[in-house]
């Protein structure tokens, strides 16, 4: 085996770390177009840190959603449970040794451990995506317990990487006051997305996730206590964002402004409609979103 290339500025650890986080930046690119427009927002090095983290869940919601479970459809011998208890057993295994084979796991731990958070956050986070191997239909408790691990955690994730780069020393209760704003943050995104795939969801997955919600009976009722529910979340996470740091908080007003235009669009759409149809926001909107979010217009 040749010796690591000398030329290569960095070396060894840290070049094989540039190389895990770029990979993390093909994962967003190819996966999520408004999350990458969103973080050009976000300060240099708070800015990778979420990248590291989305990309991790990107490959975790692939392995119950989308990649591995297709794969194991047209006959690989793929085990989508095993497949998921493997990836987190490899990320523990990182955030120990601060090293994985795994390019993206790699890049996850790096700001796990750089930025403070560890299996508090991570267990909850694979506790969801485990339902969606087994589970179609939930009460209230376990829609709660499903939301908080598929995104409030990751809301705290990123708000973790918010407060070690952004250069704000916060009290104890700040820091409180701004998880509560990022559990908000990822159960609007959560409870958005829920209600743009209500068919998907349930023709393609056989899932319905929440409560009492089903596609063959949903009504204009239900569907504002959604839109309700959801903008009481973005409100919650809006009052927080004058709090965070400049890094971030351009970005994050972005996200919210861009989650409050699907949910106005929602309800403008009638109930019969929503269940037939994913609601979108055009690009050209987007693009204006991130504009008023950069310039601080409300």
């Amino acid at each position: 085996m040749n010796a690591p290339e000398a030329t290569k500025d960095p070396t060894g650890l840290s070049l094989y770390t540039l190389a895990a986080e770029r990979s993390s930046n093909q994962v967003i690119a190819a996966y999520s177009t408004s999350f990458g427009w969103a973080t050009k927002l976000l300060g240099g090095p708070v800015r990778q840190s979420v990248k590291n983290i989305y990309a991790l869940v990107r490959v975790a919601d692939e392995i119950v959603d989308g990649a591995a479970a297709e794969a194991a459809s047209k006959g690989g011998k793929v085990i989508p449970a095993q497949q998921l208890d493997d990836l987190e057993a490899e990320v523990y295994a990182a955030l120990s040794n601060g090293f994985s084979t795994n390019l993206v796991v790699h890049a996850f731990a790096l700001t796990a451990n750089e930025t403070g958070f560890g299996k508090d956050l991570i267990e909850p986070f694979f506790w969801s995506m485990r339902q969606d191997l087994t589970v179609q239909e939930y009460d209230q408790a376990g829609f709660e317990r499903y939301v908080y691990g598929s995104a409030e955690v990751v809301g705290l994730m990123c708000l973790a990487a918010f407060i070690k780069f952004g250069g704000v020393q916060y009290t104890q209760e700040q820091k409180l006051e701004l998880a509560l704003g990022a559990r908000a943050l990822g159960a609007a995104f959560q409870k958005v997305n829920f209600l743009r795939d209500l068919a998907a969801d349930f023709k393609a997955l056989g899932r319905s996730y929440f409560p009492g919600v089903s596609v063959t009976s949903f009504d204009e009722n239900q569907k504002s206590a959604l839109v309700a529910d959801i903008q009481n979340d973005i409100e919650v996470a809006l009052r927080q964002v004058a709090n965070l740091p400049k890094s971030s908080s351009m970005a994050v007003k972005a996200v919210l402004m861009l989650f409050a235009e699907l949910n106005q669009k929602i309800s403008r759409t009638p109930a019969n409609q929503l269940v037939q149809k994913r609601i979108r926001v055009t690009d050209g909107k987007k693009l204006v979103i991130l504009a008023q979010a950069y310039f601080g217009v409300k």
